[in-house]
């Protein structure tokens, strides 16, 4: 099936430096619109204007930045939601210039039982998650201050109490924002104290807790099945929402489509409108 045919845009190395300061996945198109690289960054712009001033270590890509003919991007909430993005997209089709089928990370999982959280690799439990050595470390953290089972009969606590712990792990605000404050008093404690190696375990576990909370909604427990449309100055995007997971992505030009707009899932709304967004940027002549 041909890959659906977005209008000539800029040159791409002029459309990547329209893109945001932001996570998020991106897409190198050839002159077919084949589509020949996915990945994901923490900071879209400057990743993706990279390709096209130091490839670094990375200089096999040079055939392949040759080919560009066009440059595509989803905006994502966090950098954990574009890394489970890009292995959504990459286990549904394997890009010529990718290397792997879904990228590195483990997916995981936080179960809570009666000795406190524990990662583990099967639901059910709170996640997914990618990344289980990032995740322990954050977990391990939060047991420090939010102690439950063993360690919190041994500190006088009620063990059977995890309710803080359940409010971090469901991203509460407020419990997130006292977590990390504490956290973030432990290290600079650390550091008045001149233990800068506890200062470095400090600051990697609020790295590691960051990871744990952010946003991302691009796979979860849930199984739904939805098409997410957003729509913007003539340029129509599709997101797939498969088994709970977005894995499928196609974007083309098109009169505004009120019935699918319409019909598009509350929840999906602002995710796709920012998508046909940047679509648009990208393709925008001038």
């Amino acid at each position: 099936m041909p890959a659906p045919q977005a209008p000539p845009g800029p040159a791409p190395r002029a459309a990547a430096g329209r893109l945001p300061r932001a996570p998020g996945v991106y897409r190198f198109r050839d002159a077919r619109g084949a589509v020949l690289y996915v990945g994901r960054a923490v900071d879209l712009r400057r990743r993706v204007v990279s390709y096209w001033s130091d490839l670094g270590d990375r200089p096999h890509l040079a055939p392949m930045v040759r080919r560009i003919a066009r440059v595509e991007a989803l905006v994502c909430d966090s950098a954990h939601e574009a890394a489970w993005l890009e292995r959504n997209l990459l286990e549904r089709r394997l890009p010529p210039w990718n290397r792997t089928r879904g990228g590195q990370e483990v997916p995981v999982w936080v179960r809570l039982d009666r000795d406190g959280p524990a990662v583990v690799h099967d639901p059910p439990g709170f996640g997914p998650y990618l990344g289980g050595a990032r995740v322990r470390t954050a977990v391990g953290a939060v047991r420090r201050i939010l102690p439950v089972g063993a360690l919190a009969r041994a500190r006088g606590l009620d063990p059977a109490d995890p309710g803080a712990l359940t409010a971090v792990l469901a991203r509460d605000p407020a419990a997130v924002a006292a977590v990390r404050a504490e956290l973030e008093r432990r290290r600079d404690e650390a550091t008045h104290r001149l233990a800068f190696e506890a200062a470095t375990r400090l600051q990697a576990e609020i790295e590691a807790f960051d990871w744990l909370v952010a946003e991302q909604k691009v796979a979860g427990a849930d199984p739904a099945e939805a098409d997410a449309y957003g729509w913007s100055d003539g340029i129509l995007v599709r997101l797939g929402v498969r088994a709970g997971r977005l894995c499928e992505w196609e974007q083309t030009r098109r009169r505004r489509p009120e019935a699918l707009l319409a019909g598009t899932p509350v929840v999906w709304r602002p995710f796709a409108e920012r998508a046909a967004g940047t679509a648009a940027a990208l393709v925008r002549s001038g």
